[in-house]
């Protein structure tokens, strides 16, 4: 683990965005126990953003970490999300809106979120960077970073012309490590190029290596160790220049379970790392759809139709990993009703895809979801 900003304890964050819910609402209750069990166990990092939940994860941190603790015993971080302003005079404004969001006089790290090609450009042209740096000085944000969706030539190009920033973001799983349209290694290798210490985000691949096909759950169960997500939090934890690993934890037994092997953490052994090269050739064969479940589809795009693309696209790679005709049902009974759109009712806007970091093709998956569905 890469010693960088003391001030942050371990190397494993709580990551707000898929909290448990309680009908339309935050399950405010289990969260506040999810936080005070982060802390008592050593770990003090958490991970917001204001479109997490549409904005109701910062209204959890308040009520669940910053009103509960002192702020000597936390560290938080926000995001600037390019959908939340059109020029620079917006910025400052929603900025101190984060703030008292979140109830806090400043956050630890502040970082410019889902940056790919496009949105570094808004984001230049609004003087994201500049304001952020000036934030920085005032103050207001401790640490200045990016999030980052894209190719690993896009990463360099940003941090070569913003050499300020200290920290990144990035997805990073051992289903992606190679993955030749995410390239999580080859961006891991361009910020250790620039010296950048790096976060991780989606070490499970938004739980899609958490519930495994049979022939891989085998492999894992031959060990007679952890829990699926235990590996893949341990492979991404076990990088040299990677300072923290971010979990999306949507329930106590989850964070129970990831605490107990990152309290004391030790990095794959041999066979472990061997056991992990054997799943990713599983995952190879199954063709899935590499969605991590961010819901930026639906939550930033607020898709016309208002159809449920993540859940369609999780219930497309359940059947194909477990074959089950309940899949069927589930988007038949489930996924469609009410005022749910199908995946026929797909109007080709493109809203969804302009804002997906994966960069998935979603309009025309959904034809695929509704040829098998429908």
């Amino acid at each position: 683990m890469m010693n960088v900003f003391p001030e942050v304890k371990k190397n494993f964050g709580f990551g707000m965005m898929r909290l448990p819910m309680k009908d339309n609402d935050v399950d405010y209750d289990q969260v506040s126990q999810m936080v005070d069990l982060f802390l008592e166990n050593g770990f003090n990092y958490f991970d917001t953003a204001h479109g997490y939940i549409d904005g109701k994860s910062e209204m959890a941190v308040k009520k669940c970490l910053t009103s509960r603790h002192d702020r000597s015993e936390y560290s938080l971080t926000d995001k600037l999300t390019g959908s939340y302003f059109n020029k620079e005079e917006d910025i400052r404004p929603f900025f101190e809106s984060q703030l008292k969001a979140c109830g806090v006089d400043y956050f630890d790290f502040y970082l410019m979120h889902a940056q790919n090609a496009r949105e570094f450009e808004k984001f230049k042209k609004c003087r994201a960077y500049e304001t952020a740096l000036e934030l920085k000085k005032e103050g207001k944000i401790h640490h200045f970073g990016i999030s980052f969706h894209d190719k690993a030539d896009v990463l360099d190009r940003i941090l070569t012309e913003y050499p300020q920033i200290e920290i990144v973001q990035i997805q990073f799983n051992y289903l992606d490590y190679e993955d030749a349209s995410v390239e999580s290694g080859k961006v891991y290798r361009v910020c250790e190029k620039h010296n950048k210490p790096v976060l991780v985000m989606e070490p499970v691949k938004g739980g899609s290596l958490v519930n495994l096909p049979k022939e891989a759950q085998e492999i894992f169960d031959a060990l007679h160790g952890g829990s699926n997500a235990s590996y893949a939090i341990r492979f991404a934890a076990g990088f040299p220049n990677i300072r923290m690993v971010l979990s999306g934890m949507s329930s106590l037994e989850q964070m129970q379970d990831n605490i107990s092997f990152m309290k004391d953490f030790k990095p794959l052994d041999d066979k472990e790392q061997e056991a992990v090269r054997k799943v990713t050739e599983v995952f190879s064969h199954l063709q899935m759809i590499p969605c991590t479940s961010c819901h930026y589809c639906v939550e930033e795009n607020h898709c016309l139709k208002k159809i449920r693309i993540p859940d369609m696209f999780a219930c497309m790679n359940k059947k194909k990993i477990f074959n089950d005709w309940n899949q069927n049902y589930y988007y038949s009974n489930v996924l469609t009703s009410g005022d749910n759109g199908k995946a026929s009712d797909c109007i080709q806007c493109g809203g969804c895809e302009r804002v997906c970091p994966q960069h998935l093709p979603i309009r025309s998956l959904l034809k695929q979801v509704a040829k098998e569905f429908e």
